[in-house]
């Protein structure tokens, strides 16, 4: 399988542009780079219903975030607030950064 560049990290803010969250803002906890999935906070949030286990679990309705496919998300500018498409530039040093490509903004901090 051919891995892909992934543009997006951990602790990204990004914009769901697709799907039931559509128009919601979060950030990336986890990235999944086999399936192509990202773990985004507060969106695609999943019910599972879990019964009692011994004396430390208490049964009831758990609530949590599930993958969504990395294709639906982009990345967020701290300078526009807008998804954004992004795009690699080289400092002096050789170091690669992630810059806006509306406003020139560095993505990495």
């Amino acid at each position: 399988m051919i891995t892909e560049k992934y543009r997006i990290k951990k602790d990204d803010r990004v914009r769901v542009i697709a799907g039931k969250d559509k128009g919601k803002i979060g950030k990336v906890l986890k990235i999944n780079r086999k399936n192509n999935r990202l773990v985004v906070e507060n969106i695609n949030i999943m019910k599972r219903h879990v019964r009692p286990g011994g004396q430390h679990r208490q049964g009831g309705i758990i609530e949590s975030e599930g993958p969504i496919q990395r294709s639906n998300v982009m990345l967020m500018c701290n300078k526009c607030v807008t998804p954004i498409r992004i795009k690699m530039k080289r400092l002096e040093d050789g170091k690669k950064i992630r810059v806006c490509r509306k406003c020139g903004e560095i993505i990495d901090s």
